[in-house]
This record gives C-alpha cells, structure tokens and sequence, in this order.
C-alpha cells in the first residue's frame, strides 16, 4: 500500500472521513501534510489523466486536488458530484476549470495567487536573458564539443540597457517581472484591461491598448492570464506592429501565441529571438521550435522552485481549513 494512505489511515476517524483524490503528484512535504488531514487517492503515476480518468478515479471524494494539466469539465465536475465539494488547484490562473460548472453544482474552488509571483518572474527573466544572449546556441556550442574559443563577433546578442520592457498582463507576476527591469537598464511600458495605481504602476507607461504597447516594446513579455479572449492574440498582424529585431517571451501560457506567425517570424530575422516556457498543446509543442537556434526553450518551468511548490500546496491546504470552517481565504474563489 502507498506510505501516504498508509498515513491517511492512521490519523483520528474523522480526518480518514475526509476522501481526497490528488491528481498529480505533489512536493512530498505537502503530499505528508495531505496525508494527515485526508484519506488521499494520489495518481501515483504522476501522468497526465484525461477527463473519463478523472471522472472514474476520483469518484467519491470530497476533494480533488489538480494542476494546470488536467481540464476539469461541466461533465467532470457532474461525474463526480454530489460527494466532490471542493476543486484545489496548484495554479493561479483557472482557464483548465470550468467554473461556471462548479458554481451551478455547489463546488468551492482554491487557487494559489501571491505564492508563485516572485518563481514565475524569475522564469520570466531566464527567458529574456536566455534569448538576448543567444543562450540555446551557446549551451549548444559547448556541448557540442566544436567550440574554438573565445571571438570578438561570436554569437552577439542584444544588450537590455536603454531598451523598452513591454508587459501584457500587469497582474502580480507581471508586476514581480517589472519590478526587477531597472536593474537591467530597461524602461517599463504595459497594458492592462484596467489602468493601475500610480503605487502599483511604479513609473511603468501605461498604454490603453495592445497595439500601442507592440509599437513600444523592445522586449515583449505575455504575462496575461489564458481563455478564448485571448487566444492567438499574437499573431502575424501583431508580430509586424513590434520593433525590427524585437524579443518574445511567454510565461503565460501557449494559447496567446499564433505558432505559424511566430515561427515566421524567428526564421526570417523580423523577430530576433524568443523565450518560452509555454506551449501551444504542451508537452507535445510544434516541433519547428527544436530547429530555430533563436528560440530558446524550457520545460512549463514557470514557478518550479522547490519553497514555491511546497508554498503553493500549502496554500491550497489553508484555503480548504478556511473553507471547512466558514471562514474567508483569499484563495478561496468560488
């Protein structure tokens, strides 16, 4: 049997009551700490189930705990009820839940805003760094073992200092991401569906719409929450609006990202480099990224930092304590 339900079992009756399927593996401190207040189901595979999975394996619990890899749908969430009472999602954004499902049925739904932010904004500048400084060809050159030392002209990159950061999405992350731009000689332009706070905006230059921020970023970073409103929101027109030579990065998620028009884009030089750590259809990504030297990639990191992850769980467990004893969290979303 699995340590943890082991565990589970061993805790006061009325905690072992309390059934909680965990649909991807956990940081082992918050699986422990899990194991002590629920009976816990983990997919010990740690793969990524489909809807008809979920439906099955998570059948009679009161609890479903997931991650940004497994879309809970009206039928889900229908499957599973009238036991299932509370979705917990390792993520802050929501877009893989279909909440107005989960407010018809009764369903509570905990998030983990603040916890990630600073993770996700260092991700972010690996990203802009990583594909200003050519550092897939580098990493690539090294390791090839064909290097022959230091050269005045090879592989020249693009400074930061004095260009323009332009972030779509001035919400916690973004700010985090913004926060850190004067360290590198960078100026700060955003767009946001709502003005900020003079405090917030922090010298940032606001633009009423996206076209406007395009035209004056340097350096574009897609920090924007996913859904349909904006998906494929860069595309071929929009790509044409940035500077020459301009950099991409998306720590969002892959939907905003038109894969055609970008691709286009880094193989003629019109785009200089991008970064990503966000797929359209992840894990499996359009294969034509692995053959643009000038894209620099990294595995849906984003808040993968081992203080994160276990703050991230430990919020979720938080916002169900709140939850179980009537009381408000800000996590705690529906």
């Amino acid at each position: 049997m699995n340590p943890l339900m082991v565990a589970a079992m061993e805790t006061d009756s009325p905690h072992t009551l309390k059934h909680a399927y965990i649909a991807r593996i956990y940081t082992q401190a918050v699986m422990t700490a899990a194991a002590a207040r629920f009976t816990i189901h983990p997919n010990d595979s740690d793969r990524i189930l489909g809807k008809s999975e979920i439906s099955r394996n998570a059948k009679g619990c009161r609890f479903l705990f997931i991650s940004v890899t497994e879309r809970i749908t009206a039928g889900v969430i229908a499957a599973l009820r009238p036991e299932l009472q509370l979705i917990a999602t390792l993520s802050v954004g929501t877009d893989h839940i279909d909440l107005a499902a989960a407010r018809r049925h009764g369903v509570a739904v905990v998030t983990t805003p603040d916890v990630l932010s600073a993770a996700c904004a260092e991700t972010a500048w690996m990203l802009i760094l990583g594909a200003a400084r050519r550092g897939q060809e580098a990493g690539a050159l090294v390791r090839s073992g064909t290097w022959q030392g230091w050269s005045p002209t090879a592989l020249l990159g693009r400074g930061l200092t004095g260009r323009r950061l332009g972030i779509l999405g001035m919400g916690r992350i973004g700010r985090e991401v913004a926060k850190r731009a004067p360290a590198f000689g960078l100026a700060v332009h955003y767009h946001n569906r709502n003005r900020l706070d003079p405090a917030l905006e922090a010298g940032a230059v606001y633009h009423a719409d996206a076209e406007s921020l395009l035209a004056h970023s340097d350096i574009l970073c897609l920090c924007a929450p996913g859904g349909s409103a904006l998906s494929g929101f860069l595309d071929a027109r929009r790509l044409a609006l940035l500077p020459s030579q301009a950099i991409v990065v998306n720590i969002a998620r892959g939907e905003l990202v038109d894969d055609d028009a970008l691709i286009a884009a880094l193989s003629d030089g019109r785009i200089f480099a991008a970064g990503l750590d966000v797929y359209n259809g992840e894990p499996a990504l359009d294969p034509r990224y692995l053959t643009l030297p000038n894209a620099f990639l990294s595995p849906h990191l984003g808040s993968a930092t081992q203080e994160t992850r276990d703050a991230m769980g430990f919020a979720l467990l938080d916002g169900i304590r709140a939850w179980e004893a009537g009381e408000s969290a800000p996590n705690l979303i529906l």
